[in-house]
Formats: structure tokens, C-alpha cells, sequence
């Protein structure tokens, strides 16, 4: 009687024990899904926080307008209205040289007509004569061909100072409308800059708490984006970045955070509204 009871004990046993590892199994299975969720979950909280930060930083550069642009713009005119009176100054420079080269070939020019006449004086013969007579006339329309090129010169000479004087007369207001820019953009940076490197102090360190693979297609998508929109949550059934209609169960799929998930149409990370209500910078 007393074994019955023993091996009546442990029959009783047994059909206690395999619901205990069926429900442990599940229990097992269950824990690594919210593991997966949270760690995901994670990843695309980290990723609204950064873009939130950045979203700021890129609030307080569109404050400061197209104010780099303009002082670039106005810093590359400098430069060229700059290079364009140095060129012409040269330019000046080398036809006075010219002129300078013309009146002394002038002054050559006159001693040997001198110096032929001289010898009209003394010649022998006809042929002498008409020979130095030749040169004489050479000598003559060298002279004139000179003159003409001086007074040339000199026309240049006035076009290029008149050019240059425009250019300077620019260069000048160009000077001072940069000077007027950049103390613009020195008071906006100087009301910002503490603010900006605030918010890149902590972009960075949220850049840190990310895996450099999905950092690395943040930043590719957000380089790509018209408005720096990385990461958008479902609005209406659509996508908050290109408006796109997505799919009833691709939105299950997001609202789950069970994987990383991109709009097939502009290549954004999606993530669940909830998400980024519950998330701050």
C-alpha cells in the first residue's frame, strides 16, 4: 500500500512539471521580444532627441539668413573688381613704357634726320643725295608713325584710367557694403553662437550613444533632405516627410518598434507619433 501511494505521488507529479517549462519557454520568448523592441525602441528615441537638437541648430543658422552667402559673394567681388585694377594698372603701366620707347625712337628718329641733312651738304653726286633724301623720308615717317602710336597710347591710356576709376569707385562701395554685413552677422553670431555651441555640445553627445552605421545614414539621409528631415513619424496614414500613403501593415509594423524601418518612397526613418511626443531634446 505504501508503494502505491509513492508511485500514485509521482504520477501526480509529472502533469505539474511541463506547464511550468511550456510557460518558462514562453516567458524566455516573450523577454528577448521586449528586448528586441526596447533596443529598438532605444535606437529610434536617440534618433528624434539628435534631430530635435539639430532642427534647432538649423533654426538659429536660417536666422542668420543669407548673410555668409552675401559677405562671400561680396568678399569674391572684392577679390575680382581687386584683380581687375591691378590688371589695368599694369596695363597703364606698359603703354607708358611704350610711349616712353616711342619718344626716344622719336629723338633717334630726329638726330638722323639731322645727321642727313648734314650731309646733303656734302655730297658728291645725284645719288648720294636721293639716297640720304630716302632716308630723310624714312626717318620722317617713322617719326609719324611714332606720333601716331603715342596718341594711341594715350587714348588707351585714359580708357584704362577711366575703367579703373569706375572699378575703384565700386570696389569702394562693395568695401563698405561688406563692412555693414559682417558687423550684421557679427551681432547674430555673437546673440547665437553661446545657444549653437550649447545644442552642438549635446548633438554630439547624442551622436556618441548611437551605432555608427545608423549615425552615418542619419546624417546621408538628412544631408539629402530639403527641410534636414531624417526622421518623421506617420501623420494620416502617410509618411511627415514625403506624404506618402504607407501600407496598414508596414504602420503595425512601426507602431511595434521591433525594426528600423524607411519609407520606400524617400528613403526617411519612420517612427511611431508616440515616439516623438514622448521624446525632448
Amino acid at each position: 500500500m505504501a508503494k502505491s501511494k509513492v508511485s500514485s505521488k509521482k504520477k501526480q507529479e509529472k502533469p505539474i512539471e511541463e506547464p511550468e517549462i511550456v510557460t518558462t519557454s514562453s516567458a524566455m520568448d516573450q523577454t528577448a521580444e521586449d528586448s528586441v523592441e526596447s533596443a529598438v525602441k532605444k535606437k529610434l528615441t536617440s534618433l528624434v532627441s539628435l534631430q530635435l537638437i539639430d532642427a534647432q541648430i538649423d533654426k538659429i543658422r536660417i536666422i542668420r539668413g543669407e548673410l555668409p552667402l552675401e559677405v562671400q559673394d561680396l568678399e569674391d567681388e572684392i577679390e575680382g573688381l581687386e584683380t581687375r585694377i591691378n590688371k589695368y594698372n599694369e596695363e597703364i603701366s606698359d603703354l607708358e613704357m611704350q610711349i616712353s620707347n616711342k619718344h626716344n625712337s622719336i629723338k633717334e628718329s630726329n638726330e638722323l634726320v639731322k645727321k642727313y641733312e648734314s650731309q646733303q651738304m656734302n655730297v658728291r653726286n645725284n645719288r648720294e643725295y636721293d639716297s640720304l633724301s630716302k632716308e630723310i623720308e624714312y626717318q620722317s615717317l617713322e617719326i609719324q608713325l611714332a606720333e601716331k602710336k603715342i596718341n594711341e597710347f594715350k587714348a588707351a591710356i585714359e580708357s584704362k584710367k577711366e575703367m579703373a576709376d569706375i572699378a575703384s569707385k565700386e570696389l569702394e562701395e562693395r568695401k563698405n557694403d561688406l563692412e555693414i554685413k559682417n558687423n550684421e552677422l557679427k551681432d547674430i553670431v555673437e546673440e547665437t553662437q553661446k545657444e549653437e555651441q550649447d545644442l552642438k555640445k549635446k548633438s554630439d553627445a547624442k551622436e556618441s550613444n548611437i551605432d555608427d552605421r545608423l549615425l552615418s545614414a542619419y546624417k546621408r539621409i538628412r544631408k539629402n533632405a530639403l527641410n534636414g528631415l531624417a526622421v518623421v513619424p506617420v501623420e494620416r496614414d502617410a509618411c511627415g516627410g514625403c506624404f506618402n500613403k504607407i501600407p496598414p501593415q508596414r504602420q503595425l509594423d512601426i507602431k511595434l518598434n521591433k525594426k528600423i524601418i524607411v519609407c520606400e518612397y524617400c528613403g526617411r526613418i519612420l517612427v511611431d507619433n508616440e515616439i516623438v511626443e514622448n521624446t525632448s531634446i
